[in-house]
């Protein structure tokens, strides 16, 4: 078995730096909502490793509860929606944070939020850790935004191309023959 990291062609995101923005985040997070019934919600399965990460440096009570979108085939190309997890929590009335790894073409995020708005939560805010503005189809804004990135196919920190690299501790640019 090979070295997931010899496919890299480029780190564009250390380990260091992601921890570090990371804490940002979750600070920014628990000034936002100091005082409020929050509850976390991740999509699957791109977003564990953020998720894991950002949710043990916010010092609030929160409920996690996961959603499950399948978005991607085997290859780059986006194809249809499919939830393959719903919500176990009730949301009603309550503060929702909206966590994704990647937010590029906007389509998942869109879908995921109408569905969230659909069972009656006082607000719903996203988080991604990565904003790819270069392939956004909708306008769909993130409330907390990790880092900007150009438009390559990354992976790593749970960010997969065919289910694989998710392990890898930074983000980097996959090598463009692993894919083309």
């Amino acid at each position: 078995m090979s070295d997931p990291s010899a496919d890299i062609a480029k780190v564009l995101i250390s380990e260091e730096e992601i921890r570090r923005r990371v804490g940002e985040l979750a600070a920014q997070v628990q000034s936002d909502f100091a005082g409020r019934d929050l509850v976390v919600v991740g999509l699957l399965n791109g977003t564990l490793m953020f998720l894991a990460d950002l949710v043990r440096e916010i010092g609030l009570p929160l409920r996690l509860d996961f959603i499950g979108v399948s978005s991607y085939s085997d290859g780059t190309e986006s194809r249809e929606l499919v939830f393959t997890k719903e919500l176990k929590l009730d949301v009603a009335n309550r503060e929702v944070l909206l966590v994704d790894d990647i937010l590029d073409t906007g389509k998942t995020l869109r879908a995921v939020i109408n569905k969230l708005n659909g069972m009656a939560p006082r607000q719903v805010r996203t988080c991604v850790l990565l904003s790819k503005k270069a392939r956004r189809e909708y306008d769909i804004p993130a409330d907390y935004i990790g880092f900007e990135i150009p438009d390559e196919f990354v992976v790593g920190y749970g960010l997969d191309y065919a289910e694989k690299y998710r392990n890898l501790p930074s983000i980097g640019i996959l090598k463009p023959e692993l894919y083309s």
